[in-house]
């Protein structure tokens, strides 16, 4: 048991490198360039046209402005990134105001700018905008482990004591749950332990085992009993996920956030969707109209002008600001009646600070995906609850951490995983529904220590095709498929290798007779960037995907196709050595997985020597010499 002072305090240093890490690589896109240059480099439009203004949710104002010069540049701003407006103008050259992208498209963009209005500089022209360093999450961040540090003999300190193993959970028995009939056992107990626990209940949910499904069925179950819960996920996708899924069951759910990454599928559960369709918004909308006209009429007059001038004008944005108050009283009143009636809040983790949860305190949290989820992230939301439950794979995909320091201190060992040693009663979701149980079997037994059963629906599913093995391994040793390095991204890619997988491929392709979904991936994105280039299929079933490891988190295909790039005399592997990203690439067949990559790199590894043996063993293993003659 480790002192939980001390964990804290850990936390807080590696916050510090990380921040400082991805301030560093900011700023190395900015250092030493000039307005031209940033523009040049897609991080800057100069010079912007305005092509709309107004006044938008909680009364800030907002600019539609559009950019006319290097439109063939590929622009990075995208939704929800900070951002900076500035003046050409040599006169304001050090005036700048921040704001948030609400949208934006390859050559238009809406900002929204938390001031109370613009400067007067926005109005003449020569105007700018350049991406801004956003610390907006580490200051949440910062301040949550303060007060996690800080607080005593309250539920929080409680929760922390729990957690880092000090105390231990407890459970109310006489609280009673029926089994629902459309789940397996597993999922069954593992909502009844959620309904149980007074303090803090895990659930793991490994690759295919209705994580989601369990967690939206203990919603289902928990707004029985406490009408509101919060719910939290590290990202926006996953928030989203859950948002439609509780829609779904129908549980009345709110999301809230930065709409600009809300997924459209889900806007019509956001506040701001609700707002406007509320039948009291109406008055508000009159509200600001009035308000916005004065402003125009107070802004009609120039700097140069006499004192009627100058006290009409003063009397017009008075009265511009008094409208303007009103309408956002009446806003949030609309706001805080929509929160208090939602029985399920969605947010990401980082989102439960938002101004609409001020306040607000939770019998219970829900986070999903907290496996992948930065340690300090997770205690922002767990202030604001009463017992926490937390859902995920600590075997799958760690969060991102871009400091070396920051993941040698531990930043990249999530708050789930510690849970889980300290924790004695966590739910292991044990029937998979995705893969044939050849595909399974691997994994199964070097990460789940051979607990998972692959359910009757899918334990023998296969593609219809006449060869056929639910997994295979195409060895290229002895061929000469040396990886290549890119030296602009300094990331790896092997041709030969995407040949071979081509060649493959475009064999599969000709026996398909039914609808198939095939996803082709990769752990280097240059890997991906050639076979995105080098493959196309010519068949009306196939249905063709190729992404990275990363980006096929939480999702499958029929086929899958693992190009693994390293080839070499040293028998380096890199970041291969990351298990749990190979786990993720493992477990995204449903009937056939494909790996290809040279034994005589890879195998000398513990690891990668167990998956080779396993298909070697199993009449899995083919060579690389049987494609090279097609």
């Amino acid at each position: 048991m480790s002192n939980p002072f001390d964990i804290i305090k850990n936390l807080q240093l590696c916050l510090k490198h990380e921040k400082d890490e991805e301030l560093r690589q900011f700023n190395e896109d900015l250092k030493n360039l000039n307005t031209d240059q940033k523009v040049k480099a897609g991080i800057c439009w100069y010079p912007l046209e305005i092509k709309e203004s107004g006044y938008g949710l909680g009364d800030y104002p907002f600019l539609v402005v559009q950019r006319h010069r290097y439109k063939e540049v590929r622009h990075k701003f995208d939704g929800g990134k900070q951002v900076s407006l500035f003046s050409g103008n040599p006169q304001f050259n050090n005036d700048q105001v921040r704001g948030t992208i609400h949208f934006v498209t390859p050559d238009t963009m809406k900002i929204i700018f938390y001031t109370n209005d613009l400067p007067d500089w926005v109005d003449e022209g020569k105007i700018g905008v350049q991406l801004h360093f956003d610390e907006s999450g580490y200051k949440e961040m910062d301040k949550a482990l303060e007060n996690l540090m800080s607080t005593h003999k309250n539920r929080l300190a409680e929760l922390r004591d729990i957690v880092y193993g000090v105390s231990v959970s407890q459970y109310n028995l006489d609280r009673n749950y029926t089994f629902n009939p459309l789940l397996n056992d597993s999922q069954n107990q593992a909502i009844k332990n959620v309904l149980q626990s007074n303090d803090v209940a895990l659930v793991h949910g490994p690759p295919g085992t209705g994580k989601t499904t369990t967690i939206t069925y203990a919603i289902k179950e928990l707004v029985k009993q406490e009408s509101q819960v919060l719910v939290c996920a590290p990202s926006n996708a996953a928030a989203d996920l859950l948002t439609e899924r509780l829609a779904a069951l129908g549980v009345y759910v709110l999301r809230v956030g930065n709409i600009s990454r809300i997924d459209h599928e889900v806007l019509e559960h956001t506040v701001e969707e609700k707002l406007t369709g509320h039948s009291e918004y109406k008055r508000v909308k009159e509200f600001k109209k009035q308000a916005d006209e004065y402003r125009r009429m107070a802004h009609k007059y120039k700097r140069s002008f006499g004192p009627q001038e100058r006290e009409q004008r003063k009397l017009l944005l008075k009265e511009a600001k008094n409208l303007a108050n009103e309408a956002v009283e009446m806003e949030y009143r609309l706001v805080d009646s929509l929160i208090e009636n939602a029985q399920a809040i969605v947010c990401t983790l980082i989102g439960s600070a938002h101004k609409f949860l001020e306040g607000k305190l939770f019998k219970t949290l829900i986070i999903d995906e907290a496996a992948q989820a930065l340690e300090p992230a997770c205690w922002v939301a767990i202030q604001k609850a009463q017992k926490v439950m937390m859902a995920g794979d600590p075997f799958q995909l760690p969060a991102t951490v871009k400091s070396t320091e920051a993941a040698k201190l531990g930043l990249a060992v999530s708050l789930m995983e510690k849970g889980i040693e300290y924790l004695p009663n966590n739910n292991l979701l044990n029937i998979q529904y995705r893969m044939n149980e050849s595909i399974m079997r691997f994994s199964n037994h070097y990460f789940y220590k051979d607990k998972l059963h692959a359910h009757e629906s899918v334990k023998d599913r296969m593609l219809k095709i006449i060869f056929n093995n639910p997994v295979e391994f195409i060895d290229t040793a002895g061929c000469g498929y040396d990886e290549k390095e890119n030296p602009e991204s300094q990331s790896l890619f092997n041709p030969e290798e995407a040949q071979i997988l081509n060649k493959h491929l475009e064999s599969l392709c000709d026996e398909l007779i039914e609808p198939t979904t095939i996803g082709v991936i990769s752990p280097y994105r240059e890997q991906v960037n050639y076979l995105k280039e080098y493959i196309s299929i010519n068949n009306n079933f196939a249905y063709l995907n190729i992404d990275t490891i990363d980006s096929f988190q939480g999702r499958e295909s029929d086929v899958i196709y693992i190009s693994l790039v390293r080839s070499n005399e040293n028998g380096t592997i890199g970041f291969l050595k990351d298990y749990r990203r190979l786990n993720v690439a493992l477990t995204r067949a449903k009937m056939k997985l494909i790996v290809i990559g040279d034994s005589a790199t890879l195998g000398a590894d513990e690891f990668y020597n167990g998956f080779i043996e396993y298909c070697q063993e199993n009449d899995y293993y083919k060579s690389a010499w049987e494609y090279i003659s097609l």
